[in-house]
C-alpha cells in the first residue's frame, strides 16, 4: 500500500479523529470508540477487531507527546489490514483475512492526544492550561514535550515501583510537573492512564504492546511476575524486526505501561521503541519504521 499525503506530515488530533472514522468507514473490521477523555477533554479513540469474545491484544502508541509518530504507526497498520481484508491480500506474506478468527485486537493509536498537540504546536495547543505550560517550558528549555497537559509523565505514572522511580526522578531534578519524567502525585492520578486501567478491568487483555521512539529496542522484562513466555515473543519480534532484546536502565525502568500490566497480570507485556535519532523522530522515517515491524505488528496478534 502506498502511503499517501496523510502520512508525509505530522498529526493533529483532528487529523487522526477523520482517518480513524474513514478507516471505521471504508470497512467492517473495526468498531471505534473512546477509552475517554484527555485532561483537556480530547478522546482518546480506540479500535476494536476480530472476534470479540478472544481476549485481545493491546497496541498503544504515543505516550509521549513527543512520539507521535508512534501513533501514525498504528494508524497505518489499521489501515493497511482493512486494505488486505478489502483485497483478501497479505501484509508480511500473512493473511489477514484469517487473522481474526479466534483472536481480537485493541489499537489505540494516541494516549496523550494533548501531548502531542503541545508537542508539536506548543503552549497555545494547551488551551485553559496554556499559561501553565509555557511556564513549564520556559523552566526547561531544553526540553521536548513528553508529558500531557498537566506536566505528568504519562509512562511514569502507573504503579510499579513507583517509590523507586520517584526516588530516581529526585535524583535526576525531577521535582514537579514538567515536559518529561514527573511521575505525578500518585499513581494512575491522570485520566489517560485511568483509561488505559479500565480498557484492562473492561477487556481481558492478553498482552500489551506500548510503542515508543527512539533506538529499535524490545523491552520485555519486570520483576517476578514476568511470564517465561515473554522472553520468547521478545526474540520472535526481535528476529521479525531486526530490533535489539535488551533492559531499560534509570527512570526507564520503573512506572511504565508494561511494567504495570506484567505486574499486575502476570502477563507479557512489551515496550517497542522504534526508529533512531533524536525526538521527535522525522515523519520521514515512518516508512523505513513501518517496514521493519509490519511483520511484529502482524505477529503480535497471532502469538
Amino acid at each position: 500500500m502506498a502511503l499517501d499525503s496523510f502520512y508525509r506530515s505530522p498529526p493533529t488530533l483532528e487529523s487522526i479523529s477523520l482517518r480513524l472514522r474513514d478507516i471505521v468507514g471504508c470497512s467492517e473490521l473495526f468498531r471505534l470508540s473512546s477509552a475517554g477523555d484527555s485532561v483537556l477533554g480530547r478522546p482518546l479513540w480506540y479500535l476494536l477487531a476480530g472476534d470479540f469474545s478472544a481476549p485481545p491484544v493491546l497496541l498503544i502508541g504515543c505516550t509521549h507527546g513527543s512520539e507521535w509518530i508512534t501513533a501514525m504507526l498504528l494508524l497505518l497498520f489499521a489501515e493497511s489490514l482493512t486494505d488486505a481484508v478489502k483485497h483478501q491480500g497479505e501484509i508480511a506474506g500473512i493473511r489477514v483475512e484469517a487473522l481474526f478468527h479466534g483472536r481480537s485486537l485493541l489499537l489505540l493509536p494516541c494516549l496523550n492526544p494533548d501531548g502531542m498537540e503541545i508537542s508539536l504546536y506548543g503552549s497555545d495547543a494547551a488551551g485553559e492550561r496554556r499559561c501553565q505550560v509555557a511556564r513549564m517550558m520556559k523552566d526547561f528549555p531544553e526540553q521536548v514535550w513528553q508529558a500531557n497537559a498537566r506536566g505528568v509523565d504519562l509512562n511514569h505514572n502507573f504503579p510499579a515501583g513507583w517509590e523507586i522511580l520517584r526516588d530516581l526522578e529526585k535524583q535526576d531534578g525531577i521535582l514537579g510537573p514538567g515536559p518529561t519524567k514527573y511521575g505525578g502525585p500518585c499513581p494512575f492520578s491522570e485520566p489517560e492512564t485511568q483509561a488505559v486501567r479500565k480498557l484492562c478491568s473492561d477487556f481481558p487483555v492478553r498482552q500489551v504492546l506500548s510503542f515508543h521512539s527512539q533506538g529499535e529496542e524490545i523491552y520485555w522484562r519486570y520483576g517476578s511476575r514476568t511470564p517465561g513466555r515473554g522472553l520468547m515473543v521478545a526474540r520472535l519480534f526481535s528476529a521479525s524486526s531486526g530490533y535489539q532484546v535488551c533492559d531499560p536502565a534509570g527512570t526507564a525502568s520503573h512506572g511504565g505501561l508494561k511494567d504495570w500490566f506484567i505486574q499486575e497480570t502476570g502477563r507479557p507485556g512489551f515496550t517497542l521503541e522504534v526508529g533512531k535519532g533524536k525526538n521527535p523522530l522525522p515523519i520521514e522515517q515512518l516508512p523505513e519504521i513501518w517496514g521493519k515491524l509490519k511483520e511484529t505488528l502482524m505477529l503480535s496478534i497471532l502469538v
